[in-house]
């Protein structure tokens, strides 16, 4: 008999650490956890079946259909921003032949269990675009609806995406004679940048956030990529994992829409430099900008409107800006480099 399990994809990565973690230490699910590289060992005893694999492999994946009853899919592999633009066909192929490769086994999964498998997809401000600095100053909170001409590849892939999942949540198969038995559940969060006390990013343009802090908790100097009056949204990790079981729990009839923008604080980067210094006074940061980046970060917004999310399921970040460094982010990377 076919064991029902919670697939993870890119499990290795920031939010697959605190997902995985979470639901690890609640002991009631299955995880079965997809990543290119071998898992973290500190995750393996939270993980029922861990498996080293590419999206790309339709023949794993059709293994996968066969062994097990994948009841939700936390679909969280992808090329981020800067990296996918420097080889933004691979960056393709992996966020968006990937995806729709997942999005098929999602589909087939609900056929065989005769009710719709839920797909949690993470998403990112990276699928907004906007055309100047001076109009991006110009806005308040931007809306799901506004702004989406994504200026690279990894928003365009995240845009595209996110239709795809609506297309196979809505319209595919609607010819079919039974056509409910082949949906899919599609929700998708729009994240701001995340800021992980037990992981480092990489290849991400929200990146001199959580870079700055890191360096500085280790004594090494940090060049930060941007002006330090870039602002963008950001998020503590905890509240991203809280968004995205929170999105997995609501109730199907309270969604209203299938993309949800969540965020919790917009610094500015020289204010999240203070904020450093605060909590590491001999930190040695120098503002460099780097002209590509800095000009995907300024087609950002500097903050978006998360009032759906909080209407429809509740959502309410538990971390402000003050609060995700004093309780979150300071004791556990102090722990973290102590040790």
């Amino acid at each position: 008999m076919r064991k029902e399990v919670v697939l993870i994809t890119g499990a290795n990565g920031e939010i697959g650490h605190g997902l995985i973690t979470y639901l690890g230490q609640q002991g009631n699910v299955n995880i079965i956890a997809l990543d290119v590289q071998p898992l973290d060992e500190e995750l393996k005893p939270y993980c029922m079946r861990t498996i080293q694999g590419d999206i790309l492999d339709q023949m794993l994946l059709g293994r996968m259909v066969v062994e097990f009853e994948i009841r939700s899919i936390f679909h969280l592999a992808s090329i981020l921003s800067t990296k996918a633009e420097y080889n933004p066909e691979t960056a393709h192929r992996i966020n968006v032949e990937g995806t729709l490769n997942l999005l098929r086994l999602a589909v087939e999964q609900s056929q065989w269990q005769g009710q719709p498998v839920k797909f949690i997809y993470p998403s990112s401000i990276a699928a907004y675009g906007i055309p100047s600095l001076e109009v991006k100053n110009s806005l308040g909170k931007v809306k799901e609806n506004e702004w989406g001409n994504p200026i690279t590849m990894y928003g365009c892939n995240k845009l595209y995406c996110e239709h795809l999942g609506r297309y196979y949540a809505y319209h595919y198969r609607q010819l079919a004679a039974e056509p409910e038995k082949s949906s899919i559940d599609f929700r998708c969060l729009r994240f701001p940048g995340l800021i992980s006390a037990m992981t480092v990013p990489t290849g991400g343009t929200s990146d001199y956030g959580p870079e700055m802090l890191h360096h500085a908790a280790q004594n090494l100097p940090y060049k930060c990529f941007v002006r330090p009056d870039t602002r963008l949204p950001f998020m503590a990790m905890p509240d991203a994992v809280k968004a995205l079981l929170m999105l997995h729990e609501a109730p199907r009839e309270k969604l209203t829409q299938t993309v949800y923008n969540v965020t919790s604080f917009s610094p500015s980067a020289e204010e999240i430099y203070h904020m450093v210094l605060k909590y590491f006074p001999q930190a040695q940061v120098e503002f460099s900008p780097h002209l590509s980046r800095q000009r995907i970060v300024d087609s950002w917004p500097a903050d978006i409107d998360d009032s759906v999310a909080r209407q429809d399921w509740g959502w309410k970040p538990d971390y402000d800006f003050e609060r995700a460094f004093e309780e979150y982010l300071i004791p556990a990377i102090r722990q973290r480099y102590t040790a």
